[in-house]
C-alpha cells in the first residue's frame, strides 16, 4: 500500500498513505521520519503549529533516499490570515525544513484554534493567505496547496474569489466520525480528502464494536481503521513512533464488506478522553453530526 498513490487534480502523484508528525517532539522527528522512511513510507505530514519543522526537516534530508521519492506537507498556521504574513510564513517553513521546495502547504484551519468554535469563517482572510500560496506555487516553492479543517462554506469562498482550487481537503475523519457532506463535496470538485486522527486519536483502541470487527477481519484496530479510510478513497495520516506500529499500519491489503463498512460509517461518535478541549475534537463532541 505504501507504494500507491493518489493524483491531485494538477496531475501531482501522492502516496495514499501518510505518516503524521503530529505531537512529535522537534528532538525525535528526524529518528520517527527516518525510521518511517526505511520502512517504506514516501508520505510526511508536519506543520508550523507542531513545531517540529526542523526535526521533520532533518529527518527528509537524512533519509537515505532521493528527496524526489518523498512527498512532505507543512501547514500554515490558523492564525495567519493576511498576505503579508502568510508569505512571511511560507519562506519561514522552507527555512525551518531546510529543503528546496515542499511537497504541499495547506492552510491548517479557516478559523484560528481560539475561535475554533465561533460563527466567523474569516472569508476575506482566507483569500489572502491562499493569493500567498497561489505565488508560491506558481514560483515553484510548493508543488500543491490545500487545505485542512475546510467545511464547504469555506471551500466555496476560495473556489469563487481565488484562480487556483485547493487540492486537497485535511479533515478529522474516523470511524464513528466520517463528515460525508464535506467528504463528497470535496470529492466531487477534484480534492483528494486527507484523513487526519484516522483512529480517533487512540480513542478508538478501547471500542468493543470496534474490536469486535478487527477480530473477524483478523487485523488490528488500526489496520481496519486505515483500511475503512481507504475504502472511502481517503487518505489516512497515522500517526506512531513504534516501528512495529508503523509497519502493522501500512499492512492493509483486505477488503471490508460493504455491509460492515455500512456500520462503522455509523457507530455513535467519540469522546475523546483527556484531549476532548483540543478544538477540533471539542466541536465534534459538542455537535456529534459534524
Amino acid at each position: 500500500m505504501l507504494n500507491e498513490t493518489y493524483t491531485l487534480m494538477n496531475g501531482v502523484k501522492i502516496p495514499k498513505i501518510g505518516f503524521g508528525t503530529w505531537m512529535i517532539d522537534n528532538d525525535r522527528a528526524a529518528e520517527a521520519v527516518r525510521t518511517a522512511v526505511k520502512i517504506g513510507y514516501r508520505h510526511i505530514d508536519t506543520a508550523e503549529a507542531y513545531e517540529n519543522e526542523e526535526g521533520v526537516g532533518e529527518g527528509v534530508r537524512t533519509a537515505g533516499v532521493d528527496r524526489k521519492e518523498l512527498f512532505v506537507t507543512t501547514k500554515l498556521a490558523a492564525e495567519i490570515k493576511d498576505y503579508d504574513g502568510a508569505r512571511a510564513a511560507i519562506n519561514e517553513s522552507l527555512r525551518k525544513l531546510d529543503i528546496d521546495y515542499l511537497d504541499m502547504m495547506i492552510i491548517h484551519s479557516p478559523k484560528p484554534w481560539a475561535e475554533f468554535q465561533g460563527d466567523e469563517h474569516f472569508f476575506e482572510g482566507n483569500i489572502a493567505a491562499w493569493r500567498a500560496l497561489e505565488e508560491a506555487y506558481r514560483a515553484g516553492k510548493l508543488r500543491a496547496i490545500g487545505v485542512s479543517n475546510f467545511e464547504i462554506v469555506d471551500l466555496e469562498n476560495l473556489f469563487k474569489h481565488t484562480e487556483i482550487k485547493p487540492m486537497v481537503n485535511q479533515i478529522l475523519a474516523h470511524i464513528g466520525h466520517t463528515p460525508i457532506d464535506v467528504i463528497d463535496f470535496s470529492q466531487k470538485n477534484g480534492l483528494i480528502v486527507e484523513a487526519y486522527s484516522p483512529i480517533a486519536h487512540g480513542e478508538m483502541l478501547h471500542n468493543e464494536v470496534i474490536a469486535a470487527m478487527a477480530q473477524k477481519y483478523k487485523v488490528s484496530i488500526p489496520q481496519l481503521a486505515i483500511r475503512y479510510c481507504l475504502q472511502l478513497n481517503l487518505l489516512p495520516l497515522a500517526k506512531t513512533e513504534n516501528p512495529a506500529h508503523m509497519k502493522n499500519n501500512a499492512d492493509v491489503d483486505f477488503v471490508i464488506s460493504a455491509e460492515d463498512m455500512e456500520a462503522l460509517a455509523h457507530l455513535a461518535h467519540f469522546d475523546y478522553g483527556n484531549d476532548r478541549e483540543i478544538p477540533v475534537y471539542r466541536k465534534v463532541s459538542e455537535d456529534p453530526k459534524k
